[in-house]
């Protein structure tokens, strides 16, 4: 099981990219929390204890506690944005949810027993169609890794969800079709495979982000418009 991690975090007092751009001068990453039919939350957290998350390799599937005042936020992160020039974090998004919320997780995937693959040993390349899973589980046991075994595989043998053992409780997020995992394939067949595979991954990457980035921006507008309300309903007071 997937660890859970902690993130000390500040209340924003106020939004928009010029506090933003403030506040990463002072080592601070803007962020938001929202979700579980609750007002968005608009925090900011230390860069470096960030990056010490980010490094676990294993951030986007762990449920991290925000320590934000006396009660901590339980969270699943769900968009980390980087610097395109410096590839540092800009701004996070974290998904508010319960102890035991059914969440959706992209869970990475590990094969094993390479040594006893005959494809391999014959000169065979294993071709990874997918690094990840899309699995739906309870956010109390989301899956660190899910592991392949290749024992036994010859070339020309294809790996597809149906095959694969998912832990108790996790179910693939994708249910229409036996999706392929990764195949066994002869060198001389990897390049056109790959080139392929990569039309597909960034088709459906394209469609993920433009959907994703939707639904942040309508969070950080209620977040800015949160704001703004409390500091008039204080200017009032």
């Amino acid at each position: 099981m997937s660890e859970q991690l902690t993130l000390a975090a500040e209340t924003r007092e106020q939004v928009g990219k010029g506090a933003s751009r403030s506040l990463r001068r002072e080592g601070r990453v803007p962020a938001v929390v929202y979700g579980n039919k609750q007002e968005p939350l608009a925090i900011h957290v230390e860069e470096k204890a960030l990056m010490r998350l980010l490094m676990t390799g294993h951030f986007m599937n762990s449920v991290v506690m925000i320590e934000n005042g006396k009660t901590p936020i339980r969270t699943l992160p769900k968009d980390v944005a980087f610097d395109v020039v410096t590839d540092r974090p800009v701004h996070v998004d974290f998904l508010r949810i319960g102890e035991h919320t059914t969440v959706h997780v992209n869970v990475p995937v590990v094969f094993t027993d390479e040594e006893e693959s005959k494809g391999i040993k014959r000169g065979g390349v294993l071709n990874v169609v997918r690094h990840e899973l899309e699995l739906i589980c309870d956010a109390a046991d989301i899956p660190g890794e899910i592991q392949i075994s290749l024992k036994g595989t010859v070339v020309g043998d294809s790996i597809h969800i149906s095959q694969v053992k998912l832990p108790k409780g996790a179910k693939s997020a994708i249910d229409d079709r036996d999706f392929t995992i990764a195949t066994l394939i002869a060198p001389s067949a990897l390049k056109s495979e790959a080139i392929e595979q990569a039309a597909e991954e960034a088709a459906e990457a394209e469609a993920q982000h433009e959907e994703h980035v939707a639904e942040v921006e309508a969070a950080e507008a209620e977040a800015e418009a949160a704001t703004e309300e409390g500091g008039e309903d204080a200017g009032e007071a």
